[in-house]
């Protein structure tokens, strides 16, 4: 047997270690669900590809509802994982569509960059057809590693809604895979390019308003990616540094944000 080149063991280098940094790393899915604090959410299912993605629309105990927002979570759990922080929405009078990607709660399948993405604009597709959305203003809201596909749908649908909700977010896949293997930093930096990334999307977002929200104390994403998405928006925008860890905001600085998010 031939020796393998130096050439071709960085190839197969580069191209295990590409596929664990920027995929299989990111997702964490349950498929327990944690019984829901809402009463009567609305399921809706969407055949994507050989899989099945699934939706809750949780509508306010009002008749008269401020905004729809399309809320993507976070890396772990599933939809019911964030309750604690789609309820103050709800609460508040938003009616709130939540997405778990494939394989996470009741959806089929195994998520990837590719098909979170691509996943969030059919299901937004789909939705705004709907009377009782599309007769709303629409914002989106991404938290942690929904940033990113929050963003991104922004961008490709800006005419469509009236603003951009990102919490705790990185700046991009790329960004966040070197921070958690400082060892091979430069590598990721220079060899790795993000499929899509926030701390880029949110510069052609033109007069969109956003609103980026950030723990000071951010143990998970650092803080600094947050202000880089933020310095990066291209119109009117407000940043508010809650209190606490990741994903703290709408525990620690309910009001604030509510308020803000009423303003947007």
């Amino acid at each position: 047997m031939k020796p393998i080149s130096i050439f071709s063991l960085l190839f197969l280098f580069i191209a295990v270690f590409s596929k664990a940094q920027m995929d299989d790393k990111f997702y964490q899915p349950s498929k327990v669900m944690k019984p829901f604090e809402f009463k009567t959410p609305e399921q809706i299912n969407l055949s994507v590809d050989k899989d099945t993605v699934t939706a809750f629309i949780v509508k306010p105990n009002t008749k008269n509802i401020k905004k729809t927002i399309f809320y993507f979570h976070g890396a772990a759990g599933n939809v019911t994982t964030y309750q604690f922080m789609t309820k103050p929405l709800v609460d508040a009078g938003y009616q709130v569509v939540m997405i778990d990607f494939r394989g996470y709660g009741l959806s089929t399948g195994k998520p990837n960059h590719k098909n979170v993405s691509e996943d969030g604009q059919k299901f937004f597709d789909e939705l705004m057809k709907r009377p009782d959305i599309k007769s709303t203003k629409v914002y989106i809201y991404g938290a942690s590693l929904g940033t990113q596909i929050a963003a991104h749908l922004a961008k490709d649908n800006i005419s469509k809604i009236s603003g951009l909700i990102l919490d705790c977010p990185m700046s991009s896949f790329t960004d966040i895979a070197a921070h958690f293997t400082p060892q091979y930093k430069d590598f990721i930096l220079q060899s790795m390019v993000s499929p899509y990334a926030a701390k880029e999307d949110v510069k052609a977002l033109g007069k969109l308003p956003v609103l980026v929200i950030h723990g000071g104390e951010d143990q998970t994403i650092p803080y600094e990616q947050g202000k880089l998405v933020f310095d990066n928006a291209s119109g009117p925008k407000v940043f508010i540094k809650s209190k606490g860890d990741h994903l703290q905001g709408l525990v620690n600085n309910k009001e604030e944000i509510l308020k803000a998010i009423d303003k947007l």
